[in-house]
């Protein structure tokens, strides 16, 4: 097992990487939880629900099982508010802990969910995916969608324990390992030009979920996440960058609609977008724009946006919890390895966007 820790101003818990890790699930229970409150969705519960209820029950605990609907299109108020009610119709008290079990959907609602039931009660982040495995799992953002913007409600709400489980990884779609690939090479693009290299020589077996790299790549991302939330927990400053990507990835997934394309295949394919912008504002090397877009590409990731628009574009990036007075703020690329936050002039926009989209 690889353990990596996670310390902010207002608490520290542990990352758990390891084959098998669905069978421990008892170990990050506390002893004092008066029930436990499994949070999935029907593919996960269908596929290792048994193997999950079983861990549980060796606590001794009371463990209920909250099914919600599976899919980007349900992390809505509608969604969170039926897990409140089901808490609530089963009288789930402050010492209860709620174990989030699936992938970036599941985690974010469910620890909304934990976040602001009773004011905060414990949870477990349990995530299924490679995407949540590496990103959203780690470092306490919960959220839900709103039909104006991606993730604008939700609160800074730190886990007691993240438990990966690399062996369900085997069960991905193909899809959805090159969406979790494309946050991993974010890591290596805004804080690690090595892993970055790293990666690049390595995709092959990435994309294989060859068991030593995919772990060593979950490992590294989870450091360099890690990092950053300890340095910034409520994203004040340097925990920002981590959106590289991001503005351009949830326009996108606006305005296709929630599912359409996986966040992981947005991110990636804004990364590309981002990567030309880096080289309109800063000078970022063209030949570095062309590694990132050919890597985006080799992980099986879309590298050219829709055609959405200019107008359409900005008044999507407006909604961005990046924005600042109305001024959209981008995470733009230096260097490989080096990311900065910056707001750019809407011409320097418009070229990269003509350089990107279909």
């Amino acid at each position: 097992m690889s353990i990596v820790h996670v310390k902010t101003d207002t608490t520290q818990y542990c990352i758990h990487i390891a084959p098998k890790l669905i069978q421990q699930l008892a170990t990050s229970v506390p002893e004092d939880a008066s029930a436990i409150v499994l949070i999935s969705n029907p593919t996960i519960l269908e596929l290792y629900g048994e193997a999950a209820q079983k861990s549980l029950a060796v606590t001794g605990k009371k463990v209920f099982i909250c099914e919600v609907p599976d899919g980007e299109a349900y992390k809505n108020i509608e969604s969170l508010n039926d897990i409140y009610t089901f808490l609530l119709e089963r009288q789930i008290d402050r010492k209860a802990v709620i174990v989030a079990f699936g992938g970036g959907v599941v985690g974010d609602m469910a620890g909304y969910a934990a976040a602001s039931y009773m004011r905060g009660i414990r949870f477990v982040q349990v995530p299924t995916t490679l995407l949540a495995q590496v990103d959203s799992s780690v470092g306490g953002k919960t959220a839900v969608n709103h039909p104006l913007g991606k993730n604008m409600i939700g609160a800074f709400y730190q886990p007691i324990a993240v438990d990966i489980d690399i062996d369900v990884l085997k069960t991905l779609p193909a899809r959805e390992v090159s969406a979790g690939l494309a946050e991993i090479i974010k890591y290596g693009l805004i804080l690690d030009a090595e892993f970055f290299a790293w990666c690049e020589q390595n995709v092959s077996k990435l994309r294989e979920l060859d068991e030593e790299a995919i772990s060593y790549a979950i490992q590294r991302s989870c450091e360099l996440k890690a990092y950053v939330v300890g340095e910034d927990e409520k994203e004040t400053g340097l925990r920002a960058i981590l959106n590289l990507g991001h503005t351009f990835g949830h326009a996108i997934e606006n305005a296709m609609g929630y599912g359409k394309w996986l966040h992981g295949e947005a991110v990636g394919c804004g990364m590309v977008q981002a990567a030309e912008l880096s080289a309109q504002v800063l000078g970022f090397p063209r030949a570095d724009v062309d590694r990132v877009r050919h890597l985006v590409d080799a992980i099986g990731c879309p590298v050219v946006a829709p055609n959405l628009g200019t107008s359409k574009w900005l008044e999507l990036m407006q909604v961005d919890k990046k924005s600042v007075g109305g001024k959209i703020k981008f995470v733009l690329l230096k260097s490989i390895g080096e990311a900065v936050v910056r707001s750019v002039p809407n011409e320097d926009l418009g070229i990269a966007l003509k350089k990107t989209v279909a």
